[in-house]
């Protein structure tokens, strides 16, 4: 990358890592990437184009779509590179990239995630981005360190947004109840306020859906507690008791209403935004991540808004933080790392490809980007816009880099709610196995 944080430098030289064998020119020439005294010669031969690269992504149907648009004004402008699709959605893209990579047939350029990127890195699937010649002067150091490990820059943020609360005033308004303070609101309230609009709601309407699924829910609520899902030193950070009071919201919930039953729950939890309670105008609230709200507001046909998250007032400091949407990273394999890495510098600092993706894989990462695009979105994003950085400044820091082992917390959040909304656990009983499982998966 042209430009790097010290602290990759830094871990990269400790390490002893070589670099020059992928400090090389995208296919059609330009800068080589080559750090202050190294010797050109040492270079190995430009690789030759025409070529063929797969780019892997998980997402809607938008997100397919423009990514798709994006692809075709890169080879407009590249027509040695093409670039095979490879998209699936977020529950079948995990099993489908860990067996490619089984295979020997890892995609060139990779869609990551935070709670997967140290898996792979340490594994050596993802090559050191330090080494490719990708522009990255433009992004903050502190977004860029969220894809970093001791051993270098494995991913590059592809822009940043917040788990938020999507609302439907529509519904609200139907039901005759008030759209919440979200400075002071509390997660009580929150309970109250969705149960309150189920009753009032027309039948099959419903207040909110379930959260449980997702840890980024249970990170904010630590934070708020002075806690945190991940300590610094790649331990776990947060109580029993916070983990059942986490459980706990859902079965309240359920118990009064305000969301779905379990079957019912388990139906919407795997349709995506489309299928969504919100998406298909049969729930007022649901929790997100703020660069959804373009799919969630398509699917719904109407006007939906951010919120902050309940009990950023009520405790012991804010929890909510700015989370890196996903990364790009290149396959350590790629027989084309070059034409991977002027993909992913296109897909980071082209400003074409910005106006076309806008904030669906987060608020872009390049700051210089962003500004550009402000003027061109569409209400949903300009919302989104606006409530990063409405939020910005209430943000205290953001959490430490997830662990080895922390992709199977994902799996692990799932099943123990699921257990939970089936009350076939308790939230106490699912809390303890949570700890017990989460400390044997990054143990």
């Amino acid at each position: 990358m042209r430009t790097t944080s010290t602290r990759a430098r830094r871990a990269a030289a400790a390490a002893g890592v070589t670099v020059a064998a992928l400090a090389l020119a995208a296919c059609a020439g330009g800068d080589s990437g080559l750090g202050p005294g190294t010797e050109e010669s040492s270079a190995p031969p430009t690789e030759e184009c025409p070529c063929e690269i797969r780019f892997s992504w998980w997402g809607s149907d938008s997100r397919h779509t423009a990514t798709q648009a994006i692809i075709d004004a890169f080879e407009a402008e590249n027509p040695d590179i093409t670039v095979v699709p490879d998209f699936t959605d977020w529950g079948g893209y995990w099993d489908k990239l860990a067996t490619s990579v089984a295979a020997a047939d890892a995609p060139d350029v990779i869609t990551q995630e935070e709670r997967y990127i140290s898996d792979y890195a340490s594994r050596g699937v993802l090559a050191d981005l330090s080494g490719l010649d990708i522009d990255t002067s433009t992004i903050d150091e502190s977004i860029l360190a969220a894809g970093q490990t001791a051993d270098g820059q494995f991913g590059i943020p592809t822009g940043v947004n917040a788990y938020a609360v999507v609302v439907d005033p529509q519904i609200f308004s139907e039901a005759g109840v008030e759209l919440p303070d979200d400075e002071t609101w509390t997660w009580d309230d929150y309970v109250e306020i969705a149960n309150e609009i189920s009753a009032k709601a027309p039948e099959g309407v419903y207040g909110t859906q379930d959260y449980g699924f997702n840890e980024a829910g249970l990170n904010v609520i630590a934070r708020q507690r002075g806690e945190s899902l991940y300590t610094e030193d790649g331990e776990l950070g947060v109580s029993a008791e916070t983990v059942a009071d986490f459980f706990q919201v859902s079965l309240d919930l359920q118990a009064g209403g305000g969301e779905p039953d379990a079957a019912r729950t388990m139906e919407v939890q795997d349709a995506g935004p489309e299928g969504s309670l919100l998406g298909t105008n049969t729930g007022a609230m649901g929790i997100w991540w703020s660069n959804q709200l373009g799919a969630l507001t398509k699917a719904s046909g109407r006007e939906l808004q951010l919120l902050r998250l309940p009990g950023e007032s009520d405790g012991e400091r804010t929890g909510m933080y700015l989370k890196p949407a996903m990364f790009y990273s290149v396959s350590a394999t790629s027989e084309y790392p070059q034409a991977s890495a002027k993909f992913v510098d296109y897909l980071l600092n082209s400003p074409e490809a910005a106006k076309i993706m806008l904030t669906d894989r987060g608020l872009p990462a390049n700051t210089e980007i962003r500004e550009g695009i402000l003027g061109d979105l569409d209400a949903p994003n300009t919302l989104v816009a606006d409530f990063m950085a409405e939020i910005a400044g209430d943000v205290v820091d953001s959490p430490p880099v997830p662990p080895n082992g922390s992709g199977d917390v994902a799996e692990i959040t799932e099943r123990l709610n699921t257990e939970v909304l089936f009350q076939r656990l308790t939230p106490d009983q699912a809390a303890e196995q949570f700890l017990t499982e989460v400390e044997a998966a990054i143990g």
